[in-house]
């Protein structure tokens, strides 16, 4: 367990940000410090991506990050894991296909847990559709660095097709994404940017998402 997680106060927790949808952009990180390091910086969304942690540790790193998170006033989107997210009272819930299929959406449903969904092709956008989320994620949009993925990258044509059919719901636009490549996803019809190779493969990762958020201030406007 991390000593960050360790010191996750007690006591209730302040109200969630009234946030209907994800920022334009947003961050993905792997574990507690990454994100205690970023949302310091102005974040009004991020999301926790865990992997590999057994689950005394994730479930710490979870109660952690939703009291941080509350503090500052920043979105959590937590990535996987509903039952944790259900029961530690968090904001959002991002399911990949696979988790999709076994999880119990009436239950999450009923905690008021907003639900993001990943898709990657026509038949899996009609499978996410069916789970009435509160966004959808689109991805590959370009070729990524950071995991090895069976999907192709999808591409701004993609991009527009995908938003020209969810209409008012929100896409988000993931993979590959650099800040220069940005506008023009966001000009071909993604809502949000969901970041996490470009910045964390920086230099100066803080750097480079505080360059990000300045970006996201003219892209709200």
């Amino acid at each position: 367990m991390t000593p960050s997680a360790r010191t996750h106060p007690s006591s209730p927790l302040p109200p969630r940000p009234e946030q209907p949808q994800p920022d334009v952009f947003y961050p993905i990180v792997l574990d507690l410090t990454w994100l205690q390091r970023l949302v310091p910086l102005g974040l009004k969304t991020i999301q926790l991506r865990l992997k590999d942690t057994g689950t005394t540790d994730r479930r710490a790193q979870i109660a952690a990050a939703i009291s941080f998170c509350r503090d500052h006033r920043c979105q959590l989107i937590v990535n996987d894991y509903w039952r944790e997210a259900i029961e530690l009272g968090a904001d959002y819930i991002h399911l990949g296909q696979e988790d999709l299929a076994g999880a119990d959406l009436a239950q999450i449903k009923r905690a008021g847990l907003r639900l993001g969904l990943s898709t990657h092709s026509d038949e899996e956008l009609k499978i996410a559709l069916t789970a009435v989320p509160d966004y959808i994620a689109l991805g590959p949009v370009y070729e990524t660095r950071l995991k090895k993925m069976k999907w192709q990258p999808q591409g701004l044509e993609r991009v527009g097709k995908w938003k020209a059919q969810l209409g008012a719901l929100p896409l988000v636009a993931i993979a590959g994404i650099t800040l220069e490549r940005a506008p023009g996803v966001l000009q071909a019809g993604a809502d949000s940017i969901a970041v996490i190779t470009d910045f964390y493969t920086h230099a100066d990762p803080e750097a480079r998402v505080k360059q990000w958020l300045k970006w996201a201030t003219t892209a709200r406007s």
